[in-house]
């Protein structure tokens, strides 16, 4: 029998039961002591756990579809991974509404009615392709972050950075399960590339809708200072967005496919920080 998964043997998609003390954190400007950097971040964390569960519910709307054994232990893998983050985020998003003052209902409920319209007017092979372009632009803004030369090293606080580190990582193992639960599934190349398109225009405006209510909470939305550096931040020379463009484009590829990145060292590196290369040699 022909194998539906394409992740590397050697890579296991692990769910990691973690929690994390942040609210010290949340409370201030975490990430470089910059309001828009720390926005970002913030505002991307908002989209997580109702984005995560749509995207647990595309995959396993075919999960009994998946004759492939070890494509069948990733789905496993790839929902564990994904509740997990989704529950560390809600504690996140609470967290940081409740000391900033932000409102958590009108920043979900942006993205709850985007999500309603895209289970009412997509059919489920459509979801499973936005999935898969979502997971894309996770894992390839995954592989920036553990990158040595990424903008979060020496500007994070240190539990925020073990926070996003440990989504970064999982990100990056699981980067291909829906993928493959797509094409054998029987989705399309066209719809594939297609999905890129509309889900990162929505995503992009749901960031930036969170990202402009925090700075208006903040007081600091009419600062120009905090756009122009939000503008490096995100298109500049090592910009976190245009750092990540090669790789975003190449998903336009016919016959690409989320492993034709390597990422095993990157994750190795942060496994060997973690202590699990050492647990399972001594093991």
């Amino acid at each position: 029998m022909q194998s539906q998964s394409h992740t590397p043997e050697y890579v296991s998609i692990l769910p990691r039961d973690r929690t994390h003390d942040i609210g010290a954190s949340l409370a201030r400007d975490w990430f470089d002591n910059h309001p828009f950097k720390t926005a970002w971040f913030n505002a991307m964390s908002i989209t997580f756990p109702l984005g995560e569960k749509f995207f647990i519910d595309s995959v396993r709307h075919y999960a009994g579809r998946i004759t492939d054994p070890k494509l069948q232990a990733e789905i496993r893998g790839f929902c564990g991974q994904e509740g997990f983050h989704r529950r560390e985020h809600d504690r996140y998003n609470q967290a940081l509404c409740r000391l900033r003052g932000y409102d958590r209902d009108y920043l979900e409920g942006r993205l709850e009615r985007n999500i309603a319209r895209a289970k009412k007017f997509l059919s489920p092979i459509e979801q499973l392709a936005v999935t898969a372009a979502l997971e894309h632009i996770t894992a390839i803004m995954a592989e920036s972050a553990l990158s040595p030369d990424s903008p979060m090293m020496g500007s994070v606080d240190p539990a925020m950075q073990d926070l996003w580190d440990w989504h970064a990582a999982e990100e990056m193992e699981h980067k291909a399960v829906a993928f493959d639960v797509y094409r054998a599934a029987g989705g399309t190349e066209k719809m594939r590339m297609r999905a890129l398109r509309r889900a990162t225009w929505f995503l992009f405006v749901d960031i930036m809708g969170g990202v402009i209510h925090m700075l208006r909470r903040d007081g600091k939305l009419w600062r120009p200072s905090v756009w122009r550096d939000g503008w490096k931040f995100l298109f500049d020379r090592g910009g976190i967005l245009r750092r990540v463009w090669p790789a975003y484009r190449a998903y336009f590829r016919e016959g690409y496919h989320p492993w034709q990145r390597d990422t095993r060292q990157l994750l190795d590196q942060w496994k060997q920080g973690q202590g699990e290369l050492a647990a399972v040699a001594a093991g």
